[in-house]
């Protein structure tokens, strides 16, 4: 795998209203590799959806620098090439929704990119199909549940065709039905070779990444796959993070003495090492 993502030393201060500036970032050197999935975590006010607006210049550094692809985000000529390979969904699906119908909204972002309408209607369909919308095309987005109206904030990202898509809390406005929904089409998606960034708050949504970064106080604390992320249960907890429901779980039995594998992470894994 080559480097996708790669940042040096970033900084990145907000103005308060009263004058001053607050930092939000502190040193961050950070690479992403292509095909990755990583997720990041952390408590409020860590940073983690002010370096994720930095993977598409939505956010440019107060200082260090942000590469994409080799592209330098701080260069106003490289911002749309950027862009287009690094793709956003937010929180609030309705946030990003603009069209009357359906496939309007999914077409939105490449006829803005100017591609011919034979070009458009393809990759319209495509996208449909991956996030499972075919049949809602014509539907008003009002109509369709909140987890549908993600996946059409979904598939809107996917008509550019990026090679990233950064999910800033993208399940935590939905009920359990519509995350589970959410968040197996995250998992098949970076199965089919896009990288992933998932920014999350809930530790089950972050084992199903290959890497776990966690944040504090605006610094990277924690780097590594998810397994040993866990396994640092008392520092976790300092910072105010829960474990995964599978990790405590494991947890507990060994302190009972059950000989569990230490890279139990999800109820699937802890059932088959029970029995």
């Amino acid at each position: 795998m080559s480097a996708f993502i790669k940042i040096e030393r970033l900084e990145y201060t907000y103005p308060l209203d009263g004058g001053g500036r607050v930092s939000a970032l502190r040193g961050i050197d950070l690479t992403i590799e292509r095909g990755e999935f990583i997720a990041i975590v952390g408590p409020n006010g860590t940073g983690k959806s002010t370096l994720a607006r930095h993977l598409n210049g939505l956010l440019l550094p107060t200082a260090g620098r942000v590469w994409v692809d080799d592209l330098l985000t701080a260069e106003p000529g490289q911002l749309w090439s950027v862009r287009q390979r690094v793709g956003m969904v937010f929180q609030n699906p309705d946030n990003q929704i603009v069209a009357s119908t359906v496939e309007e909204d999914v077409a939105f972002g490449p006829e803005n990119a100017g591609l011919a309408s034979e070009e458009i209607r393809r990759r319209v369909d495509e996208a449909l199909v991956t996030v499972g919308l075919t049949e809602y095309r014509a539907y008003p987005p009002q109509m369709l549940s909140g987890g549908q109206r993600q996946l059409l904030a979904i598939a809107g990202v996917l008509a550019i065709r990026p090679a990233c898509i950064v999910f800033d809390e993208p399940a935590s406005m939905l009920d359990p039905a519509s995350r589970l929904m959410v968040m197996d089409t995250v998992r098949r998606l970076n199965a089919e070779g896009l990288t992933i960034v998932l920014v999350t708050h809930a530790m089950d949504e972050a084992v199903a990444a290959r890497r776990v970064l966690v944040m504090h106080e605006g610094r990277i604390a924690m780097d590594g796959p998810p397994a040993r992320v866990f396994d640092r249960a008392d520092q976790l907890r300092e910072w105010g993070l829960d474990l995964p429901v599978a990790v405590e779980v494991a947890r507990r039995l060994r302190g009972l003495g059950w000989r569990l594998p230490l890279d139990v992470l999800t109820i699937e894994q802890l059932a088959r090492a029970l029995c």
